[in-house]
């Protein structure tokens, strides 16, 4: 039986060259069970006629796939699936032939669904008035410098960075740029042994909560805060105290007594992203001293900062070792990089790096590695200051544009960013003015997951500039104010 040129279809949207995606069709489409062993696929000819492309594009995609023996030549006769290519989990004749009789509810010792967190919409792109936060610019983005970066890293010189296994360790290179030139921007000096990498800032924030928390201990975060590190402290069983912020931040003088661990983001609150003053971090810093506690430091988007420089750290003030510091590559990078750091005093990194090993040894080597790259040739401090610039202008029409709006302005980061914190009148739900908003083609995020009551304040939500045009915010914040306008 032979395969029709006509079920191939080229997606416009595909990250990639047109010889890999026609491999990922057919590779995809024997993995599934539509393309089946001894079948002919297409002629070269055929195929490159069907989809307007070189006929020396679809060979070299024959011949790829015959390498990886996913298809097989024969002399004029074309190209047939292999008899001994990879074969789906269920042919399409076949069933499992198990019944799920297992009952799950007394199996399961702990409940991790029901987490209230911030939708992330799969197709936001498709919108064209995105204001949500966190995800990559592609004009902004510099992808042909990575992708060098990525290249060099595959080398042949390079092996040991892509194959090998660091066990408990990190890439060298990456740790070093990290210690020499990351920390020293946020006036934090450290030892590579106080430094440990991890899959983002979530993954360090949960491996901190693993460490320090249990059942029985103590341990307060901002309300509204980062939803992700309330759904960890859940999950870590320990006593929780949601500190109310206000227009500078947490207040230390709330903070009530026998604390364990206070967690905060300083130098940019989330959602409302003020700055906790200057006097707020000594005295945060003297109460964790004189209560023996301690303070896990998010130290996110520090490098958005347009309007003036950034705060120092907390963690540069820290004299007792009492502050656990988390960074990320991939808030300013892309989120789908997955890359963060931790620092702080070897005995606890030391205990750090051992659980990290027990659940994923470490980070990919050659992501480390291709990042380590992307940052000592400057691509990083070049594309920070694109960003910057463009995040800048972003930002100035945006507070042009909600002049005049029903929307109020709660929080504004004196020093930049990427996002407000924004409120609208009493009586408008912003989950449900979301869902009208999308009608309209325009996303929001609303701010009911970031307060730790689940029957909080309504009438919030965050309006990010990262990914969205300067030229598109206007239009998107009169459909925004003309659907409260109408709310009924």
């Amino acid at each position: 039986m032979s395969i029709g040129e006509e079920t191939f279809f080229l997606d416009p949207a595909f990250q990639g060259t047109l010889q890999s995606q026609i491999q990922q069709i057919v590779a995809t489409a024997i993995l599934s069970g539509r393309f089946l062993p001894g079948e002919k696929m297409p002629s070269s000819r055929k195929l490159a006629a069907h989809l307007k492309i070189s006929r020396i594009t679809v060979t070299l995609a024959y011949n790829e796939l015959v390498a990886d023996d996913y298809l097989t030549s024969a002399d004029r006769s074309g190209y047939f699936i292999s008899k001994t290519a990879p074969v789906p989990p269920f042919a399409e004749n076949q069933q499992p032939h198990t019944q799920d009789k297992v009952n799950w509810a007394r199996a399961i010792q702990r409940d991790y669904t029901g987490s209230k967190l911030v939708e992330k919409h799969p197709n936001w792109r498709k919108f064209p008035y995105p204001f949500i936060y966190g995800q990559a610019d592609p004009d902004l983005f510099n992808q042909s410098s990575w992708r060098l970066c990525a290249h060099q890293a595959l080398g042949k010189k390079e092996f040991d960075s892509l194959t090998s296994d660091y066990a408990e360790q990190d890439d060298p290179e990456l740790i070093g740029f990290i210690a020499r030139h990351t920390l020293p921007r946020r006036g934090i000096l450290a030892r590579p042994e106080q430094i440990l990498v991890t899959v983002g800032a979530q993954n360090a924030l949960w491996i901190i909560a693993q460490i320090l928390l249990s059942p029985g201990r103590k341990v307060a975060f901002e309300d509204p805060g980062y939803p992700g590190i309330r759904d960890i402290l859940r999950h870590s069983g320990a006593q929780q105290f949601p500190i109310p912020v206000d227009g500078d931040g947490l207040p230390p003088d709330l903070l009530p007594w026998g604390l364990d661990v206070v967690c905060v983001t300083p130098s940019h609150q989330c959602p409302t992203t003020v700055t906790l003053p200057i006097d707020r971090r000594h005295e945060l810093l003297r109460l964790a001293r004189e209560r023996d506690f301690l303070i896990v430091e998010d130290d996110y988007e520090f490098e958005m900062s347009f309007l003036k420089p950034p705060t120092p750290a907390l963690k540069s003030l820290d004299e007792d070792g009492r502050v656990i510091y988390v960074g990320s590559f991939s808030k300013s990078l892309f989120p789908g990089l997955r890359l963060g750091y931790l620092v702080a005093s070897e005995p606890f990194i030391r205990q750090a790096r051992a659980l990290r090993a027990a659940i994923l040894r470490h980070p990919p080597g050659h992501i480390q590695r291709t990042t380590a790259y992307f940052l000592a040739r400057g691509h990083y401090d070049a594309m920070v200051k694109k960003m910057r610039d463009a995040f800048h202008q972003r930002r100035r029409v945006m507070s042009e544009a909600l002049n005049g709006t029903p929307l109020t302005v709660e929080g504004s980061a004196s020093f930049g960013g990427s996002s407000f914190w924004v409120k609208t009148p009493e009586h408008v739900d912003t989950r449900a003015l979301d869902l009208k908003l999308r009608a309209r083609g325009v996303l929001i995020e609303p701010g009911h997951p970031f307060f730790a009551d689940p029957a909080g304040p309504r009438n919030y939500f965050r309006l990010a500039y990262s990914s969205i045009a300067a030229q598109k915010i206007p239009e998107g914040i009169a459909r925004i104010s003309q659907a409260i306008t109408d709310w009924t």
